[in-house]
């Protein structure tokens, strides 16, 4: 018995060596993530965003992936699914609230991350790849919620998709055609729900860890953006390094959001709506979720084509920042750009504003 004891002992003693053995091959990446630092100034705060959107991206993998044990993505047994993990599945309550609130909280943090960065001018040289691929997340996060927006396949849910795929239609041929992609047919059906559940749980999540992988690579690669003339002024007060200072610190305001997201689920829980009849009235006062509230709205006072065309001009815009403000890529300063950046977000909330006025304060003078 004593031998066997000595053996165990040994095998024990072994074991450090024989990980680091096989692990040999990460010491370039640890050794990188020693050397990288992060910059420190009055904007720094703003770097945090980013990793609070990739820990709500990972909050909602986790949950939807233990939605789906219980999940039926038919016209049938859709309603039924949500209401059994709703009311019987052990915490699934919790799960579905930690979902949804977690997917308006990624967007919000994403809009923050890409504002943040847009007014930092961190898209400018070399960065403009890390923007694109940037602004190709914010697409896809968007995607995300709207498919998935349709799956619990309630009342709210099904007449907000409808009124939302048949928008695509307005833009002519190619948006008739992604719309009867969407939907399968005509209209919105139980393949509707179906494709909406393929695009939300497979297409648009791979798609999502490609672009993001790109995206983490870039910007480990290239290194933190420093605002135009913050360097010259002085401004910037030191580099910390980004392990551990950083990714601690990283740590703390992802348990912060975490905090925020469990006191939301519980105290706020969405409900769970009536079964969507795709043969009943559209209801009033039916509207998207609050990240499309500024496009919907536009879309009532702007005939349609018009709007879709400005609000396409308006995105190829964004996107194509990094080749037009020219000067940042100088290191000069391009006030007409930061401009640009406040006159859209001015419009976001005024027309999120009128939308939440028309449907909530209104109703209740």
């Amino acid at each position: 018995m004593s031998e066997i004891i000595a053996k165990l002992k040994i095998g024990v003693a072994e074991v450090p060596d024989w990980v680091v053995g096989r692990i040999g091959s990460l010491k370039p990446a640890l050794d990188y993530l020693g050397k990288k630092t992060v910059p420190q100034h009055r904007a720094s705060i703003w770097y945090y965003f980013g990793g609070l959107t990739l820990f709500f991206f990972i909050v909602q993998i986790i949950t939807g992936l233990l939605l789906l044990l219980y999940y039926k993505p038919t016209e049938s047994e859709a309603f039924e699914s949500f209401v059994y993990i709703q009311k019987e599945v052990p915490f699934g309550w919790l799960f579905r609230q930690v979902h949804s609130w977690s997917a308006n909280l990624m967007v919000l943090m994403m809009f923050i991350h890409m504002f943040s960065a847009y007014f930092m001018k961190a898209y400018r040289n070399p960065r403009e790849l890390m923007w694109l691929t940037g602004f190709v997340l914010c697409l896809l996060t968007l995607g995300l919620g709207f498919t998935g927006y349709l799956l619990p396949w309630n009342e709210l849910a099904f007449f907000a998709t409808k009124v939302g795929v048949e928008t695509a239609s307005y833009t002519g041929p190619p948006g008739q055609f992604a719309a009867s992609i969407l939907k399968g047919g005509d209209e919105v059906t139980g393949e509707t729900l179906t494709r909406m559940f393929g695009f939300h749980v497979v297409l648009l999540p791979g798609l999502t860890l490609l672009v993001l992988s790109a995206h983490l690579i870039l910007m480990q690669t290239l290194g933190t953006s420093i605002p135009i003339g913050y360097q010259e002024r002085g401004l910037v007060k030191g580099h910390e390094p980004f392990f551990p200072n950083f990714l601690l610190k990283d740590f703390i305001g992802w348990m912060l959001g975490f905090a925020l997201l469990i006191f939301l689920a519980v105290m706020y829980p969405w409900e769970i709506g009536v079964k969507a009849d795709p043969l009943a009235v559209t209801p009033v006062n039916i509207k998207p979720e609050w990240y499309f509230w500024a496009q919907f709205q536009l879309l009532k006072q702007v005939p349609g084509i018009v709007a879709i065309a400005l609000m396409s001009i308006a995105i190829l815009a964004w996107a194509l920042i990094p080749f037009i403000d020219r000067k940042a890529s100088r290191e000069e300063k391009s006030p007409a750009f930061t401009i640009f950046g406040v006159l859209t977000i001015a419009f976001f909330l005024v027309e999120c504003f009128i939308v939440y006025y028309d449907y909530y304060l209104k109703g209740s003078h």
